[in-house]
């Protein structure tokens, strides 16, 4: 059986060559984010025209067995539109930057999107019956007169086409300053967070009209900003504990019981250089399955954290090490300040990477299969981690307070 995600990446980079080849896409058309959700059954992808596509995974069939890797289009909606914040004179672009999928409840599925300022719940659901059999209603929908009403009966449910109905639930706005760069939904499942350049805020999802600022590192005059936060994202199990990133490189795990306002940590990460300060920003952090580990992405390195050692990473992949001779280059184009993610697989015994393809300023063209790992594999952008983290022992998390992750890693 071919890797599900094998088939959907080729059939993305074919895709993706033959737009470049008859240069039939336009800007809007380009993929901002992705995000299966929890079954990996759908797939939903934001682009910068502001719009959300989900896709569904064929069932697996005795016949075409190499059908399951195959996803087609389940539905497609309009997320956000272009704004106008005619208070700051600023124009509130429609890219859609996050998605992330709501465990799922009941039949519907429900995900949140957000682009720079606003961030929206979503009702994805199926409708295959239609109620016929009104006592006051005709055929057609048309009202009876009650003098024709000579008996009752009771409306039957009969089968109608498959109907995809995306409906928005609720809208979160006005609440952050800065651009959003992510958003996380707790294991509680009614709470969720949203993080932007300087701070992060806390949702209750049944109300909109607030939320609770968790953390804050504004200073007190903008021309001693240092730092920005880059990532943002809850411990799978345990409902008090996040992590955020910051663009100097290091992590902090943070526990909402400790305080209202998470915004101290245990200590301060080492001072850097110039160009080493800038490609050790993290741009993704994404905890493990299991919550015992961390993966973090920057510019040349993923790097695998254990929570109980936040010394040093206990693994480190190099990704992009042939661009070091050439960051001045990088830097000069802004190549530098691109932003990459990462992700586990879903047994968290490998992990995925993002890297460049075609060409960058003055770099030299780069393989998109660009594959590093201990064993050959069918998918090229697939390491597999040397540390067993689906045996590891889960760790008590006895601590207060927050840690952070940094140094030389």
């Amino acid at each position: 059986m071919l890797n599900p995600i094998q088939v959907l990446c080729s059939d993305i980079t074919a895709l993706s060559l033959e737009a470049k080849q008859f240069a039939s896409y336009t800007e809007a058309d380009i993929i901002s984010t992705v995000e299966f959700n929890q079954t990996g059954e759908l797939l939903a992808t934001g682009d910068k025209g502001g719009r959300v596509v989900i896709f569904q995974r064929e069932p697996e069939s005795k016949n075409e067995p190499h059908c399951q890797g195959e996803y087609n289009v389940y539905s497609t909606f309009q997320s956000h539109e272009p704004e106008f914040d005619y208070l700051k004179s600023l124009e509130i672009e429609e890219k859609i930057n996050k998605i992330r999928w709501l465990p799922q409840q009941n039949a519907a599925h429900f995900l949140l999107s957000t682009n720079d300022k606003t961030i929206k719940l979503w009702k994805v659901s199926e409708r295959d019956k239609r109620p016929e059999g009104y006592n006051l209603k005709d055929e057609e929908g048309r009202l009876k007169g009650l003098s024709t009403v000579t008996s009752l009966q009771v409306p039957v449910l009969m089968p109608m086409d498959l109907m995809v109905e995306v409906s928005p639930r609720r809208i979160f706005a006005n609440a952050h300053t800065y651009h959003v760069n992510s958003i996380s939904v707790n294991s509680d499942c009614e709470t969720y967070m949203s993080a932007d350049d300087l701070r992060i805020n806390l949702w209750h999802l049944g109300i909109t009209d607030r939320s609770f600022n968790i953390v804050d590192i504004k200073p007190a005059n903008m021309e001693e900003l240092t730092e920005v936060i880059t990532a943002a994202e809850f411990h799978p199990d345990h409902c008090n504990l996040f992590v955020y990133s910051s663009s100097k490189g290091t992590l902090r795990l943070c526990d909402m019981r400790a305080s209202a306002l998470c915004d101290k940590h245990s200590k301060h990460p080492s001072n850097r250089s110039f160009f080493s300060e800038i490609i050790s920003s993290i741009s993704d952090v994404k905890f493990s399955h299991s919550g015992r580990y961390l993966l973090t992405r920057d510019y040349l390195t993923v790097n695998v954290w254990d929570l109980n050692m936040e010394n040093k990473p206990i693994e480190t992949y190099q990704v992009h090490d042939y661009l070091r001779s050439k960051l001045c280059s990088l830097y000069e184009n802004d190549c530098i300040f691109d932003k990459f993610e990462c992700a586990w697989n879903g047994t968290d015994s490998g992990l995925y990477k993002s890297l460049y393809f075609a060409t960058c300023g003055d770099c030299e063209p780069v393989d998109p299969y660009q594959y590093r790992g201990y064993r050959p594999a069918p998918f090229p952008t697939w390491y597999r981690t040397g540390t067993k983290v689906t045996k590891a022992s889960q760790s008590a998390y006895g601590g207060q307070g927050q840690s952070t992750y940094g140094g030389q890693a």
